[in-house]
C-alpha cells in the first residue's frame, strides 16, 4: 500500500485507530475546503483560520462518532460550519471593525493587468459582495454549490438533510441571489444548480 495515495475511508480508519499521520493527511488534504467553508460562515480570514483548525481538533476527537462508510468531506464541513456560526456569534461585537478591516485589505490587493482577468475579478467581486447580503444558509448552500463544487448529495450529507431538501433549499437560494443581484448581472447558466 505504500507508495500509493490511501483515499478518505481508508485515512479515517487508520486515524481512528490513532494514525496521527493519516489525521495529518486528511488535514492536508481539506485544509484550503475547511477554510473556506468557515469563511463563508464568518465572512473574516481570522476567525476563519482560527474556526477551521479547531474543527480539526474537534473532528479528530469525533472520528469515534463518525459513521463508518459515510464520506468524510461533507462530515468534515458540517464540523467547520458549525465551528465558524459559534465562533461568528461569539465575535458579534467585533463584526463592523473585522468587515472594515476585510474591505481594507480587499481593496488593497492590485488588480490583473489582463482585461479578461479584470472583468472576470468583477464579476467575481460582485457575486461575493451580493452573496454577503444573503442570510447564512443560503450563502452556505450556495457557496457548497458554486465554489466548492458539492454534488447534492455532500451538500445534503453536510447541511443533514434530505436531498430533495437540497435541491429546493438550493433553488430558493439561487432564487434569493438573482434577485439581490444588479439587474445586468447574470449567473451562468448550467452548472450552478445541476448536480
Amino acid at each position: 500500500m505504500e507508495g500509493r495515495p490511501l483515499d478518505d475511508l481508508a485515512l479515517v480508519e487508520r486515524a481512528r485507530t490513532g494514525d496521527v499521520n493519516a489525521y495529518e493527511a486528511l488535514v492536508q488534504q481539506y485544509q484550503q475546503l475547511a477554510y473556506r467553508v468557515a469563511y463563508q460562515v464568518t465572512r473574516d480570514a481570522a476567525d476563519a483560520e482560527d474556526a477551521a483548525q479547531e474543527a480539526f481538533v474537534n473532528a479528530y476527537y469525533a472520528l469515534g462518532r463518525f459513521r463508518a462508510g459515510a464520506p468524510f468531506k461533507p462530515w468534515l464541513c458540517r464540523i467547520v460550519a458549525n465551528e465558524a456560526r459559534n465562533r461568528r456569534m461569539a465575535a458579534h461585537r467585533r463584526t463592523a471593525l473585522a468587515e472594515r478591516a476585510h474591505q481594507a485589505q480587499a481593496s488593497g490587493e492590485a488588480a490583473p493587468s489582463p482585461e479578461a482577468a479584470a472583468e472576470a475579478g468583477e464579476f467575481r467581486a460582485a457575486l461575493v459582495e451580493t452573496l454577503g447580503r444573503l442570510r447564512e444558509d443560503d450563502r452556505l448552500i450556495l457557496s457548497y454549490r458554486l465554489f466548492f463544487d458539492f454534488s447534492e448529495a455532500d451538500m445534503a450529507e453536510a447541511l443533514m438533510v434530505p436531498k430533495g431538501t437540497v435541491k429546493s433549499r438550493l433553488s430558493r437560494a439561487l432564487g434569493r441571489l438573482r434577485a439581490a443581484l444588479p439587474a445586468d448581472f447574470q449567473l451562468p447558466s448550467g452548472g450552478a444548480a445541476s448536480g
